[in-house]
């Protein structure tokens, strides 16, 4: 741990990780992942399977949610917010994928967080190179002037990983000092393409492999900002790269759910290079992120039914309302629909707005909660 003196020398109680003499031989006993890892595949082909079972543009539909909710989830842990409709449209324009009403993303982290997305899944069976990284970097730190976007770090500062106001600081995590930077990232890049499936030191379990990379990298801390997030995309690259083709999940919507233990999990693993804790805390992770993919097929399925069911019956404001409460997933629409959003969504004046909701109750599509003016409606679908 650290801590500071009252006049803010900076006094170092123990060592981390990259200071250890077997530093970076990881070592662990059979972890976790290694008894889960033929569970961990069977999922992966099912979920493939139910994927390739939709039509072509329900596929679509089902990688483009999966993209995001990463984007967004991934930027959270970090503090940062963006548009899910940001995002989407990002996302959407550099697939090539056309908008009804094509918008203008003015959020240059929107922008920048997609670019990555779309670069991950697209390019994880190719070996990982330095300029891959810089290029990764650089689409993070889109319009960031602060930032010295697509270099190593340089500043001769410790790289510290701190919580608490000024003068309080909790330092949970000090990284190498920048000048160490170039030849430990040398080694781990190294270290990645030789543990890559077919390759002479494969490491062919894609959990364990994940974890260790994800681990590895952020120990590193190689940029000034963003190392989380690309951390983070390494993880997935791993993933893909383990089952021959991108998989579909989210583990930055699993981790940011219990951002804590993520931390928690992080800072003790830092502190040794005996990392079995950390690979369990990470399978565990994965597996809850596969079983998220699969809620979302499922959430996708029943959409498709109820659209199937519905249309005919809906005008073009109703469909757009349910789609917009349908964009949140399966977590479902914060708050329920109201009638000021619903006038929001559509443009409907207050009276159309009233008869829809109405319709849509009536159909049962729309389950009315509370009364008068502070009605709100949940959809009345088994999602």
């Amino acid at each position: 741990m650290s801590i500071y003196e009252p006049n803010n020398l900076y006094i170092r109680l123990m060592s981390y990780n990259w200071e250890l003499p077997d530093w970076p031989d990881f070592s662990y006993h059979q972890p976790v992942s290694e008894n889960l890892h033929s569970g961990f595949l069977l999922k992966s082909g099912q979920i493939f399977g139910y994927l390739k079972g939709f039509p072509k543009e329900n596929q679509t539909e089902l990688i483009l949610e999966v993209m995001v909710e990463e984007a967004i989830k991934t930027s959270e842990i970090e503090g940062e917010f963006i548009s899910r409709q940001d995002v989407l449209s990002s996302i959407r324009k550099n697939l090539g994928i056309h908008e009804n009403q094509p918008v203008l993303v003015k959020d240059h982290r929107a922008k920048g967080i997609a670019r990555l997305m779309i670069a991950v899944r697209t390019s994880y069976a190719e070996p990982l190179k330095e300029i891959d990284l810089f290029a990764w970097h650089e689409m993070l730190m889109e319009g960031n002037r602060y930032v010295q976007a697509g270099k190593w770090r340089t500043d001769s500062s410790p790289m510290q990983v701190v919580s608490g106001p000024v003068g309080k600081e909790t330092v949970h995590f000090e990284a190498p000092p920048s000048d160490l930077v170039p030849g430990e990232m040398n080694r781990f890049i190294d270290w990645f393409n030789i543990t890559t499936p077919g390759q002479k030191d494969a490491i062919n379990n894609p959990m364990t492999r994940a974890g260790i990379a994800h681990l590895y990298f952020e120990s590193i801390h190689p940029f000034e900002d963003g190392n989380g997030r690309i951390g983070r995309a390494l993880a997935e690259k791993v993933l893909h790269q383990g089952l021959g083709e991108p998989t579909l999940i989210s583990l930055s919507n699993t981790i940011e759910k219990n951002k804590n233990a993520y931390y928690e999990g992080l800072k003790k693993a830092q502190r040794s290079n005996e990392i079995t804790n950390w690979l369990n805390y990470f399978a565990g992770t994965v597996i809850q992120a596969q079983q998220a993919a699969e809620r979302l097929i499922q959430f996708t399925l029943k959409k498709m039914k109820f659209f199937d069911a519905y249309r005919s019956r809906l005008n073009d404001r109703q469909i757009k309302a349910i789609n917009r409460m349908l964009e949140e997933g399966p977590d479902g629409f914060g708050g329920g629909m109201s009638a000021k959003k619903y006038m929001a969504i559509t443009n409907a004046s207050k009276p159309t707005a009233t008869r829809d909701l109405q319709e849509l109750r009536d159909l049962g599509v729309f389950i009315p909660s509370g009364g008068g003016r502070s009605v709100s409606y949940g959809l009345g679908l088994d999602f």
